[in-house]
Formats: structure tokens, sequence, C-alpha cells
């Protein structure tokens, strides 16, 4: 398996990553200086390149070019203290993976690795393979609905809307409408619109021209113009800032746009795909984002269940990711006894299919045996945690926030709010045969109130 390499002067740095991929069962090398880097890239590339900007001898700007010259196909990922545009942009010009601004958390930079990974293995296996995505799998009726929508937007060029908690796929959803869709042929694009600063995020989207701002030393191409013909993936839409709310919106209705510092009118051609784990609707109401925008966006909406909406799913697809580390490891696939698929299947999962996988890719490093029993679990696997007496569901919320907050979440008011708010509405429906009227009234809200909730929290159609 090839290494990921931390690059950084600052022992501490290289020193709390380097502990935190040995417990990911990520293999490493560690390295002082871009020189030693350099000197070691004649025997091998890495995986995924970590590197900061600042050292002494060559740059980490310098070591990111001459990576891409001779392995391009490498993600890199860009860390510094100097949080200044010049770097940002001399970063991605350069063709970082992604920018990782000091200090970080350990938790966030192990996951921003992982995903790297899965780029540089995509890379290498080539892009865009024909046929289904095995990573999308599903039994589950809620699922099915995924895959039949898939199926219906086949021949479309439509906006898409995708909404879900985070780690459900959205961004292996938008592929797929992408992969069998008319365009597949051309390019699809991905960007994370809440992984960067603003005036980064412009030039990102839309491109710039040489001189518009300090470190732009050329014309550069925005994801836009590289999605000509084909898909772009805009993720995270809901952290999008107001003033480029309102160019994309622009270019949402004519296909035409500006690049930074530029007077040239362009014109593309290109589907694009939102994805959000937050509750636009809510949103729009509290004004943080465009309504205008809203509904270009919200064309057709693509709701994505949660685990714990699809439990059933658990075992194929645990067995399906235990098989993608053993053949990423290059071991034997591990098995899970039936005690613990039972027993996965009635954990909560708040990072959805992204947390199991996580799950699967540590058992096949750690897990001594090849048949895997609840001992072999990580600790906060193994059994729920004990909580307050029965019936203190405000201790319990209490305590659920407060490991959300220690995993570093965000958005918690959205995504609690809609779980609050959907359990309460579902019980109730149940409690009255589905009929709308009475469970609003058990509910204390109008009629309008709750067919609007069920629509927008998903909930199955119910009889009036």
């Amino acid at each position: 398996m090839m290494p990921i390499w931390i690059v950084d002067d600052d022992r501490s740095i290289r020193w709390v990553l380097e502990k935190a991929l040995a417990r990911e069962g990520m293999a490493f090398d560690s390295f002082a200086s871009a020189t030693d880097a350099l000197e070691a890239l004649h025997e091998g590339a890495p995986e995924v390149l970590v590197s900061d900007v600042r050292m002494p001898g060559p740059s980490g700007i310098e070591l990111l070019k001459k990576v891409k010259e001779k392995h391009p196909g490498v993600p890199v990922i860009v860390m510094t203290a100097y949080s200044d545009l010049e770097s940002a942009v001399s970063a991605f010009q350069g063709g970082a993976y992604e920018y990782l601004p000091k200090p970080f958390d350990v938790d966030q930079a192990v996951e921003l690795i992982r995903r790297a990974l899965g780029e540089s293995r995509r890379e290498r296996a080539g892009l865009e393979p024909v046929g289904e995505t095995p990573e999308i799998l599903g039994q589950a009726t809620a699922m099915q609905e995924v895959f039949r929508a898939i199926g219906r937007l086949s021949q479309s060029s439509a906006t898409v809307l995708i909404t879900g908690e985070s780690g459900t796929g959205k961004e292996l959803v938008a592929r797929a409408l992408h992969r069998h869709s008319a365009r597949a042929a051309k390019p699809f694009v991905a960007i994370n619109t809440a992984a960067m600063p603003k005036d980064l995020l412009e030039s990102e989207l839309f491109g710039h021209e040489r001189g518009a701002f300090t470190g732009a030393q050329a014309q550069r191409r925005g994801r836009f113009e590289q999605a000509d013909g084909g898909t772009l993936f805009l993720d995270e839409i809901g952290d999008m800032p107001a003033e480029l709310q309102t160019r994309l919106l622009r270019v949402l209705s004519d296909g035409s746009f500006y690049r930074v510092g530029g007077h040239e009118h362009i014109t593309v051609n290109v589907r694009v795909i939102a994805a959000t784990h937050q509750n636009l609707d809510v949103r729009v109401r509290e004004g943080s984002f465009r309504d205008d925008l809203y509904h270009r966006l919200n064309v057709i909406r693509l709701r994505l269940p949660s685990l714990r909406e699809r439990a059933d799913d658990i075992p194929l697809l645990a067995r399906h990711f235990l098989a993608a580390s053993a053949n990423q490891l290059r071991v034997e696939p591990k098995r899970l006894s039936e005690q613990v698929i039972e027993h996965l299947t009635r954990l909560d999962f708040p990072g959805n299919v992204r947390q199991l996988e996580n799950l699967c890719h540590w058992l096949t490093v750690m897990a001594p045996g090849q048949v895997i029993e609840l001992a072999d679990l990580p600790v906060e696997f193994r059994e729920p945690a004990a909580g307050p007496p029965a019936g203190d569901w405000v201790a319990v919320l209490d305590q659920e926030v407060e490991r959300r907050l220690a995993r570093g979440e965000t958005g918690l008011l959205d995504t609690l709010g809609r779980q609050f708010e959907r359990t309460l509405i579902a019980r109730a429906l149940a409690r009255t045969g589905g009929r709308r009227i009475e469970a609003a009234n058990l509910l204390g809200m109008g009629r309008n109130t709750i067919t609007r909730k069920i629509q927008e929290l998903g909930i199955g159609d119910a009889d009036d």
C-alpha cells in the first residue's frame, strides 16, 4: 500500500498527524523538509501528500509543483499557518486538492485525508468506470426510491437538489446522475462550497484573469468552464456566501458570467447538481439563503435517507466495505458474526454510511481474527452509552449534543431539529392512523403546517 506523506518542519505537527494516521491504520512517511521529500520521490510517489507551505529550503508550493509534474494524479493537501489569499491561490493554481489552514482539528484533517485517498484511488482505477457504482448499494425501500429517481432523471438535464444528513452519499448520487445522463462523456466537476474562503471560492467557480488580485499570476479557468458540456456538483450549497449566491443565480438564469477581473462574456452549457445537509427552507426564512436561488436549484429534490432509516442495508453495506478495505490492503476479507450484525443494525450511526465505512476499514486493520465478534468492535461501538434514566429525554439530548460537538460536527440545530420534528410528527401520525388533521391537533399545529412539514421532512405519505 502506498503511504501518505507528511511534510512539515514543525516536529509537533508531524507527530500529531503520525499518531492520528497510525490510529486509523493508514500507512505514512514523514519528512522535515521539502528537500527530503523530493529525494524520496525518486523511489516512488505517495498516495496522498500533506505539506506545509513555509519551510526552510524549498516551499510547499514548490514541492507541490514538482510532485504534480511527475505524478499529476497524487492529491496534495496544503497546510499553513498563514491563511492569506496569496498562498491559497498559489496552492490551487498548482493543483492542490485542498487547503488546510492551521490550527486544524485533527479529526477533520484525517477525514480530509480519507477523501483525498478516495480521490487518489479513483484516479488510479480510472475515473468514472462504466457500469453501476458499487458504493451505491441498498435494498431498503427508501434507497429503491433513490435508484428509481436516478433512472427517471437519466434523460433529463434538470437541476437537482440533493438533501440528506452528512455521510449519506450525496456526491455518489450526483456522480451516478451524471454517469447515467446524456452528458456522461463530458466532465463531472465537484466543489465543496463550504471548504474555502469567499474570495477563493469566487475564483474557483468563475476563474480569474491575470492580475485580478495578489497572487493571480496567470489566467485561470473556473469550475464552470471546466464542466462545460457536463455536470457541476456544488456540495454544501447552503453555506455559500450571499454575494456568490447572486452570481450563481445569474449563471443558472442564462449560463453566462465573467471571470474575476475580466470583461469577456463567457457562456457555458452546464448541468448543476447541488447538495446540502441543511434545511434550505429554514435558511430562506432566516434570510441567509436567497429565495430566488433556492427555487432555481430546487427544480427536482432528491432526499437521501439516513442509515437509521435503512438499517436493513447495514449487513449489505458492511460486507461491501469490508471487501473493499481487504482489497485495498491485499488481505482476506473479514466477516461479521451474526451477533455483530444484529448489534450494528440497532446502532444510531450519526455519521451514516461514511461512519460505517470508516468502522469497516478500522476492523479490517485492527480486528485480530477473520470473524469479527462484539469484543473486536471499538469501545464506542460495543455498547450503547450508559445514559440517564428512562424518560429523561432532555438529558439524552444534552449527551447527544456533547458527543457531536466533540466530533467537530456543525449544523446541529438543523440536523437535530429535523430529527426532533420528524419523530414528533411520525409518532402523532402513527397514533391517529395517518389522519393529518387529528395529528396536527395532537401536536398543536395547523393542517397546512403539518402538510408542509411532512413534505419537507420526507415523511411517508399519510392519508387525510
